[in-house]
């Protein structure tokens, strides 16, 4: 049957939309990845790159989950993948930070934070400068840190109750958290309170950044952020399927190297005080000193944060062996969540990814385990 004008018209507008909608999403691809060169380098990702997650919609990371074949069971929940990121060197990842003129405080990031920074031609009160700022950081979600300089040229981080008067000051607001990036909002409050706060001491703002452009930069990495931020977990549970006594489960974890914290869990912790892996239950309940006298758990959770940790490979080393010990100890085995036994290939696998995402942090320009890591998985 021959096509009419009509049908003829309807197809060509049909296919017309198809190349519009695609053209659109190709453009935005292409201006997606040029954000990301401005700020990152890393490697290329990779099928395990989904276990990443990333609060673009601004709900915030949710915890990342590892594809079903073969790594599931040790990490919680998934989100879409990250784009590949460029391989150059990481080079001036945060164009808003104004460089400081002498010692350079640790809340001054120039990867996690935007810091705005004024002078006043006589020294502001700190509580004055405190009382002012509350009108508009109710509305900052993200950690927001106050400095000023002393007489000797160094950088103070500046408490609620400080009572001193300072010329220099430095406002450092924190781009990325678990939660997600700032949003436009959040940083436009933030550039102009800081805006109005200078005028209404009588300071000069030594810029005033572009939103669009400190917006760009916190979602470039936040994506980056999600593509490393895996948790792996191991599972010890009874063979027999009974359950392990709280009291047992307290000596066999302090003899570990393990301490209860007010958490609710056992930590193990490196030479700097940093988190190796924790254990847990792995029920709801948490541990607490109490409740270990009377407790009878079905099964423990050891868990190691890859971001937060300063040496992955070490303290996944140390995860496995004192889950060994302990199960070993309470008649136990390891297991993945559908209650398998873990196979040498498996463990191999986590030890690999392991290492692997740590580099890809350090070519990030992010140092596992260092203040900054802390801060944007927090």
């Amino acid at each position: 049957m021959a096509l009419s004008e009509l049908h003829i018209a309807l197809i060509g507008a049909g296919v017309t939309g198809v190349l519009m909608v695609w053209g659109y999403n190709v453009w935005q691809d292409r201006k997606h990845r040029q954000t990301a060169e401005r700020i990152f380098s890393g490697a290329a990702t990779d099928a395990l790159h989904a276990a990443g997650a990333t609060a673009a919609s601004g709900e915030g990371r949710q915890e990342p989950t590892l594809p079903p074949e073969p790594m599931e069971e040790f990490a919680p929940a998934a989100t879409e993948p990250v784009e590949a990121l460029p391989e150059a060197p990481l080079e001036n990842p945060a164009p808003v930070l104004l460089a400081t003129r002498a010692a350079v405080h640790a809340d001054i990031d120039d990867i996690a934070n935007c810091t705005l920074r004024f002078d006043a031609t006589s020294p502001i009160a700190a509580p004055i400068l405190q009382s002012v700022q509350r009108a508009w950081s109710a509305e900052i979600t993200k950690p927001l840190t106050w400095l000023a300089r002393d007489d000797t040229g160094a950088w103070l981080g500046i408490a609620a109750d400080d009572e001193g008067s300072y010329r220099e000051w430095a406002a450092s607001l924190q781009l990325v958290d678990r939660r997600g990036p700032a949003s436009p909002a959040e940083l436009a409050a933030f550039v102009a309170g800081v805006h109005s706060l200078a005028q209404q001491t009588g300071a000069a703002l030594e810029a005033i950044p572009d939103i669009e452009e400190i917006a760009a930069n916190a979602n470039a990495l936040d994506q980056f952020c999600a593509g490393v931020d895996i948790q792996f977990v191991l599972h010890v549970v009874d063979v027999t399927g009974g359950t392990f006594p709280g009291t047992k489960l307290r000596g066999l974890a302090e003899a570990a190297g393990l301490v209860l914290e007010a958490d609710g869990l056992f930590h193990a912790r490196d030479e700097a005080g940093g988190e190796a892996f924790n254990l847990g239950n792995l029920g709801v309940e948490r541990f607490n000193t109490d409740s270990l006298r009377s407790l009878a758990t079905h099964g423990l959770t050891f868990t190691i944060d890859v971001p937060r940790v300063s040496d992955g490979r070490a303290a996944f080393e140390s995860m496995l062996r004192a889950a060994r010990q302990i199960a070993g100890a309470l008649g136990g085995v390891l297991v993945d969540a559908q209650r398998a036994p873990l196979a040498d290939a498996m463990i191999a696998a986590i030890r690999a990814k392991t290492i692997e995402l740590q580099q890809r942090m350090r070519d990030g320009g992010i140092d596992p385990g260092s203040r900054r890591a802390l801060r944007l998985f927090s």
